[in-house]
């Protein structure tokens, strides 16, 4: 390809602003893009004047409170997913030939996994200094929208995705439980039915998250609607309202820590919980992950064990 007809991208270290962009439009907010690549939404601002001056057409508009595409934007991102994925290509092939000595390892995790991934990752990387690691830690419905633009090495999920075409291999069990305050009525209670734990205030997980999916499936199981009371964006969230009060809840029993059980908060015995939502490796059909997330995933399946439920404290 002549470089004459690129020349104006090869100029303003454009790639960085693709990266800034494609978050921008994913997330449609310019503030979500910033918490997301670790920058201060000025600097996001910065970056996206820079890449529409540099394009010569205004990327990106603001409908309501939400920042859309502008039909220049549109064509930039249909581009920019191409050139990302181009680039995968090429660092999947330098991995292998890199072997590992040095390369890149791209995770993407639910956000019941962040309890032990890091745990198992330092281990990992312990052996393998030089490896550069990217971790994102998604709700369910943004990692499935991610591994659809197949933009990471390796994805981890709480039970995996149905009606996809993929390949998974189990880690490590993954209880879900009913949580409330430690002085709750039913902290003490044995054999609670699930129709007297449905009377609770319900605390739910936002729309797109596992927990949320999970918890409604349990409660229509039972032909039940959650009493919801109030809905937040994560699962510290989640802890914190049920410790002031607020509610009761369905969550991975790991939400509360791994190390130990947490002095707030009760796991009840309500009917039909736990239930195991195993934390599983997954990615697309046909996919050939790198040699370096090959080994960190038979490293996991290998030593998850014993890095993370070995020093686990019983609740």
């Amino acid at each position: 390809m002549p470089q004459s007809a690129i020349r104006r991208y090869l100029k303003h270290g454009t790639l960085p602003q693709l990266s800034v962009f494609e978050a921008v439009a994913r997330l449609g907010s310019f503030t979500k893009a910033g918490e997301e690549l670790y920058m201060a939404q000025p600097t996001v601002s910065v970056q996206m004047k820079k890449l529409a001056e540099t394009v010569g057409l205004p990327l990106v508009e603001q409908v309501g409170k939400r920042v859309q595409l502008t039909d220049a934007g549109l064509v930039l991102h249909e581009g920019c997913l191409d050139l990302f994925r181009a680039l995968a290509r090429v660092e999947h092939n330098l991995s292998d030939l890199r072997g590992l000595e040095s390369g890149r390892l791209q995770l993407a995790v639910s956000t019941t996994a962040e309890y032990f991934i890091p745990r198992v990752l330092a281990e990992f990387v312990k052996q393998h200094p030089k490896i550069e690691v990217s971790l994102q830690i998604l709700n369910r419905s943004a990692l499935v929208e991610r591994m659809a633009r197949n933009l990471d090495d390796l994805y981890v999920f709480g039970g995996a995705p149905e009606g996809i075409d993929i390949v998974s291999r189990h880690i490590l069990p993954n209880p879900v439980v009913a949580l409330a305050h430690i002085d709750h009525p039913l902290a003490k209670a044995g054999h609670v039915p699930f129709a007297r734990f449905a009377e609770e205030p319900f605390l739910i997980r936002e729309t797109g998250s596992n927990s949320r999916t999970l918890a409604r499936k349990l409660f229509a199981a039972h032909g039940l609607e959650p009493r919801v009371r109030m809905e937040l964006s994560n699962n510290e969230a989640i802890k914190h309202a049920i410790i002031a009060g607020l509610g009761v809840s369905i969550m991975s029993r790991y939400a509360l820590g791994l190390d130990m059980p947490h002095q707030q908060i009760a796991v009840l015995d309500v009917e039909g919980l736990p239930v195991d939502h195993g934390w599983q490796f997954v990615t697309p059909a046909g996919k050939q992950p790198p040699i370096v997330a090959r080994s960190f995933m038979e490293f996991t399946l290998q030593h998850a064990q014993s890095l993370v439920f070995e020093h686990l404290s019983r609740p």
